[in-house]
């Protein structure tokens, strides 16, 4: 099978210098991937090359991730501010939204701002409900700590994300976490995580607004969860079918980055759902 290029750009995007990645035709299908913590638009690399020869995906790392630049001071409302300012500057107009981990938040925010260029949403472990955080995230949530959420930045903690919550280890590959560890473990990055940390609270605060969102747009939706997700549970993938009813979901045995283990399961069921979606 031939792989799709892939194309590693940058633009400039209130004046921060956000790269990002593209594969596939332009007039196809769009999908907007945005990615979770700590990682970057590499977690998605799989997915382009198994997509990216019929579909359009567009990969960003958020200001103070992956190879992109960093920000004054980051909040989740900035985050998006810039996603929001790329999605002009690339010139996308209609597009299906992948949302996991932090692309919940992020993702949210774009799409209540613009209703009008969301086609579709993946849901893949981004949580937009109370009952799906667990015991941890509830924990994470109430910190306001820096030193506490500065202890989370380890590599132990990063390789766990992966790890914890997957059948077969060997399928997740060891480069992901050690990549994102080395972004993480650049001058300032740790800080800008610990920023993220301690404004987390802001995301759950606008929880009801979203599901308002999805209750009044009914937004055609996929929802592909590892089950064994340590900070988001199965009880927040299926509570999306409280606003959402027609979402179709699946549940992999897996854990937080389900895509290490099931991304060649995961990636025809996007391709299923893209079909379907109006233009």
């Amino acid at each position: 099978m031939l792989l799709p290029k892939v194309f590693h750009r940058h633009v400039d995007v209130e004046g921060v210098r956000v790269f990002y990645r593209e594969t596939g035709p332009a007039e196809a299908p769009t999908l907007l991937l945005l990615h979770g913590f700590p990682s970057a638009s590499h977690q998605f690399r799989r997915l382009m090359d198994a997509l990216g020869t019929r579909y359009h995906l567009v990969a960003p790392d958020y200001p103070g991730f992956g190879h992109s630049g960093d920000l004054d001071h980051h909040t989740f409302e900035r985050l998006a501010d810039v996603v929001e300012g790329f999605v002009r500057a690339v010139g996308l107009t209609r597009f299906a939204l992948y949302a996991f981990d932090f692309g919940g938040p992020v993702g949210f925010r774009l799409a209540t701002r613009h209703p009008e260029w969301i086609t579709g949403l993946v849901v893949q472990n981004a949580n937009a409900y109370a009952e799906g955080l667990s015991e941890a995230a509830q924990a994470f949530v109430a910190n306001q700590d820096r030193d506490v959420a500065r202890s989370l930045m380890t590599l132990a903690f990063t390789r766990s994300q992966y790890e914890d919550g997957t059948t077969d280890r060997t399928l997740v590959n060891p480069d992901s976490w050690t990549l994102d560890q080395h972004f993480l473990d650049q001058p300032g990055r740790t800080e800008i995580q610990v920023d993220l940390a301690l404004d987390y609270h802001t995301n759950v605060a606008e929880y009801p607004r979203w599901q308002e969102w999805l209750r009044t747009h009914q937004p055609p939706t996929l929802i592909v969860w590892g089950r064994g997700d340590g900070i988001f549970t199965e009880a927040g993938a299926k509570a999306y079918l409280q606003d959402v009813p027609n979402a179709d979901l699946h549940l992999f045995d897996t854990g937080h980055f389900a895509l290490e283990e099931h991304a060649p399961e995961i990636a025809p069921l996007i391709a299923e759902f893209l079909d379907r979606l109006p233009t």
